[in-house]
């Protein structure tokens, strides 16, 4: 039986993509929230954590009808790019990113937070910008977390299957991520298949996990030294 590669390199590539977007939009997010005190902070905290509590099928539902092609940004997308995005790979990176951003931007916010206060503050008195502080500071001092936190969402967003589904559809060979594949061969029978892709994208989790457990393991360890 020859295999299909494609669920496989296009859940990949879903995910990495769905990565970097949360990575930049989220820590930004991150930041404020940890940093700064004002009316409606924990009104977008909340919403920032929905995703995480909600049904994905519930959240694929929002999505379709925020997106879809009779919505006002449905339009737009289509309008400016000449085609519809849902039921597209690139409503499939939506899908990953509402997915696995929620959990970047809560644990990114754990990590900045968990910075001590004392540095950002001499900093500070030395006449450095905000800008500055958080680049030359604050993300030094919580790298090894935030980037923990990237490769979770990342390890998050490569095995969405409801958010997906509803927004992207299953299309063999355009939206069918490995997941959604998974369920298909299920559905079809194709037990060999479903076996196969279930055993390659629990390898990937594993080493990913791997990674990020690493990351954390050297930001918590010891570093006392012996004399």
């Amino acid at each position: 039986m020859q295999l299909d590669w494609f669920p496989l390199w296009l859940s990949l590539r879903v995910a990495a993509l769905s990565t970097v977007i949360a990575f930049f939009g989220g820590l930004a997010l991150a930041y404020v929230l940890a940093n700064r005190q004002f009316r409606w902070k924990e009104v977008i905290d909340a919403a920032v954590t929905l995703p995480l509590v909600l049904p994905p099928t519930v959240l694929g539902y929002y999505l379709l009808v925020v997106l879809g092609r009779q919505s006002p940004l449905g339009k737009m997308f289509e309008g400016i790019f000449g085609s519809p995005l849902v039921f597209t790979w690139k409503a499939a990176v939506v899908a990953a990113l509402f997915h696995a951003g929620p959990l970047l931007i809560k644990s990114s916010r754990a990590a900045l937070e968990s910075v001590d206060r004392s540095y950002e503050r001499a900093a500070r008195n030395l006449g450095a910008t905000e800008w500055r502080v958080f680049w030359r500071v604050s993300l030094p001092l919580a790298w090894r977390s935030i980037l923990a936190a990237v490769v979770l969402a990342f390890a998050r967003a490569l095995g969405d299957f409801g958010i997906t589904i509803m927004i992207a559809g299953n299309i063999p060979g355009r939206t069918q991520t490995v997941a959604v594949a998974i369920y298909d061969a299920v559905e079809s029978g194709n037990g060999m298949l479903a076996r196969t892709l279930v055993l390659v994208i629990s390898a990937v989790a594993l080493l990913v996990l791997s990674i990020a457990n690493r990351l954390g393991a050297k930001r918590f360890g010891s570093t006392y030294t012996p004399v």
